[in-house]
Order: C-alpha cells, then structure tokens, then sequence
C-alpha cells in the first residue's frame, strides 16, 4: 500500500517541520545535480532556511552563473524597451503620414495644389465639393426655416397678447364709462338752485355810484342824529361832518 498525498501547509510541529525541510532539500539539491549532469544544463539552486542558513548548489561557478542571469535580464529589458520604442516610431510614423494627407486634402479642396492631380482625382475632388456644398444648402435652409418658426411663435404669442390687452382696455373704458353715468345720474342742488334762480344766497349787485351807498350804522354817544330829508341839496359829507361837531359841542 503505497503512501497517501501530503496535504501542502505549513507544519505545525517544529520537530516534524526541520525533519521535513532536510529530507526535500537534499532531494531538491540532488534533482538540480541529476538535471546538470543528464541535460547538460547550467543549474544554480540557492536555499534559505528559516533559520536564515544558506544552502546552495551551482553546477559550475555560482558567480558566473549569477552574472549570465544578470545579462540576460538586462537584454531582455533592454529589448522590450527597443521594442516599445520601435512600435512608437511606428505609430508616430503613421501619424505624422496621416496628418500630411490631410493637409494635403484641405489644399485641394481650397484649390490649391492642383498641378499634380489626374483627371480622375480632379473628378472625386469635385464630387466631394458638390456634395460638401449640398449638405451646407440642407443645412442653411434647415436653420432659416427653424429661425421662421420661432418668429411665428413668437408672432402668435405677441397677438395673443395684444388680444388680452384689448380685452382689458375695453373693460376698463366699460368700467370707467358707467362709473361716470353713475355720476350724472345724482342731481347737484348748487346746479338746480342757480338754474332756478332760487339760490338761498341773495345776489348782491353794488350801486354805480360808491356815493350812494347807505351809510353802516355807528355808535351814537352825546349827540341827536340828524337824518337827511330826501331830495335835499345839502351834501351827504356836510351833514355828517356838521353832527360829528354837534356831538362834541355837546
């Protein structure tokens, strides 16, 4: 009965674990010397143990075969490197082509650099106008009807609201209108009185002559009044001058 598969983890039994180590390091160590010898090979083993001891194995010199592996993974990075650089030259070859036929292309379309071209080309050259400048029409005209449907939206929301306004103005005018009819309706007692000719205010019209004026009534202290008989040639002016001294005679 042959023996069981050994399940790969870590040993936990330090015994066991050192046991274990020297057993597949010298089978490790005698595989590497079998497969230098068999295969004429160069074979360099180096082993540390947990401890941190070194085991090693080199079928000549370690040295020598730690500097061939040296410069081989110095070239191999050193060619990789080439060949990125290689493959960006490339690229900016392509580049730099592609950007020169373009240039190339916006003469010709502009008219330039004309001489070198076949019929053939000069045909496609004129095809690729023709369409460039259908598309260009397409295109204005989309923008021009665009631009006239916005002014019509535009135009119907302007007479939409005129339409409003109208309407507002009118009620207004309407408001307006009845509130003065509701005005003329009330009867204005200083209109009908002076129409009438009743007005309870007496209309006072002075004299032509200021001379005959009735005279205000004065205090009367010490002395008789005098009146005045009608139609008499006396003056107004003497009489009263004559009873204000006959007032202070007395």
């Amino acid at each position: 009965m042959g023996r069981g598969r050994v399940e790969l983890k870590r040993i936990e039994n330090k015994i066991n674990r050192q046991v274990t180590f020297s057993k597949r390091r010298n089978g490790l160590l005698k595989k590497a010397y079998e497969l230098s010898v068999l295969c004429d090979a160069e074979v360099a083993l180096i082993i540390f143990s947990s401890r941190g001891k070194l085991y090693e194995f080199g079928s000549t010199s370690m040295t020598q075969i730690l500097e061939r592996y040296q410069r081989c993974c110095f070239n191999s990075q050193d060619s990789i490197s080439e060949r990125e650089t290689q493959n960006w030259y490339q690229e900016v070859s392509k580049l730099k082509a592609k950007y020169e036929s373009l240039q190339r292309t916006q003469r010709h379309l502009l008219g330039e650099d004309l001489g070198p071209l076949s019929i053939k080309e000069l045909q496609n050259l004129e095809k690729q106008l023709e369409g460039a400048l259908t598309q260009a029409r397409q295109r204005k005209t989309q923008i021009m009807m665009e631009q006239m449907e916005e002014l019509r939206r535009k135009e119907r929301q302007l007479g939409d609201m005129n339409k409003q306004l109208k309407i507002k103005v009118s009620l207004e005018m309407s408001s307006l209108e009845s509130e003065g009819q509701g005005l003329r309706a009330f009867p204005c007692q200083w209109n009908q009185d002076t129409s009438a000719g009743t007005s309870s205010f007496p209309l006072q019209i002075p004299p032509s002559n200021p001379m005959e004026m009735e005279p205000e009534p004065v205090l009367e202290i010490g002395y008789h009044h005098y009146n005045l008989a009608e139609g008499s040639s006396v003056d107004r002016s003497m009489a009263l001058d004559s009873n204000f001294f006959q007032g202070w005679s007395l």
